[in-house]
């Protein structure tokens, strides 16, 4: 005869069983993020001191970074995604003090990769990844998670049309402008949500081949000239299939009259923020 106790005994077995698979998961990927942060600091920061990060003009003549670049273009050593994939893993375990750093420190590392290989941005062209950055704007998460998010929000949607019109169709307006009106919004987060709407206003550049487009040289890169084109002047043939997925065929784009319009949907006062934004100039005086 089973005993009373049976039934709650084995309840806490699977309790005990699953905090378990909870820590030993945990424990990877905290183990994973020190090695991607070790790996991008060998890259980025100045061999005398390991302190002074690397002047940006030479970091593309570096063979380590010509090589880490070389790899992100391809899905098996894309780090960004496997990033992504952490924080899924991450978020799915609910909110509690160690998730929470697990998941600051792995945006802060997206943020950093997605700058040093801009190719990879175009991972949060897909909405199961963009969602996850929305859920992380949500109320249960700590204040320090959505300033992180919100920050790499910026980094992804900057110069990447295609991720603001995935953000825009799944209602990423409504998202920010709920939080930025929410009385439980902290005055911090609140401060990092006008910087993003000043972000998102901004005009886009037009996702288009430039005349003098080159094989050798990553279409991202081509449309936004920087000096870290030069890591990849001298491969000879761009790969056609990249984990970052294809950026093929125009994205349409949006003047910042017309982004006003769409956020005008959701808050009042975007004309006061549109005009700060020319008045100021604060990102170089583009927006006429």
């Amino acid at each position: 005869m089973m005993s009373q106790d049976a039934t709650p005994s084995s309840e806490r077995q699977k309790a005990s069983f699953a905090l378990g698979n909870s820590i030993r998961t945990q424990r990877c990927i905290r183990k994973g993020l020190r090695q991607v942060e070790g790996l991008l600091a060998q890259i980025c920061l100045s061999d005398s001191d390991g302190q002074q990060p690397k002047d940006l003009g030479r970091l593309s003549h570096d063979p380590a970074f010509r090589e880490f670049f070389k790899l992100q273009e391809g899905f098996e050593w894309n780090v960004a995604l496997r990033l992504i994939g952490s924080l899924d893993r991450l978020m799915a375990k609910g909110s509690d003090g160690q998730n929470d750093i697990l998941i600051l420190s792995a945006l802060d590392l997206v943020q950093g990769l997605l700058l040093l290989h801009p190719p990879s941005k175009s991972l949060f062209a897909r909405e199961q990844n963009m969602n996850l950055l929305l859920d992380l704007l949500e109320p249960f998460n700590c204040p320090a998670i959505q300033s992180a998010t919100l920050l790499t929000l910026v980094v992804a949607l900057l110069d990447a049309p295609a991720n603001t019109r995935t953000f825009e169709a799944l209602d990423g307006l409504l998202t920010v402008t709920s939080l930025f009106k929410s009385r439980s919004t902290t005055r911090e987060v609140k401060l990092k949500l006008v910087e993003f709407l000043y972000c998102y206003l901004m005009p886009e550049t037009p996702s288009i081949p430039r005349a003098d487009q080159r094989d050798s040289v990553p279409a991202m890169m081509q449309r936004s000239p920087s000096k870290l084109v030069g890591a990849f002047a001298a491969q000879s043939k761009r790969r056609k299939a990249t984990a970052t997925g294809s950026t093929a065929g125009p994205v349409m784009t949006l003047t910042t009259e017309e982004k006003q319009g769409l956020l005008s949907r959701h808050l009042s006062s975007v004309e006061d923020l549109v005009k700060d934004l020319r008045n100021s100039a604060p990102f170089g005086g583009v927006v006429s």
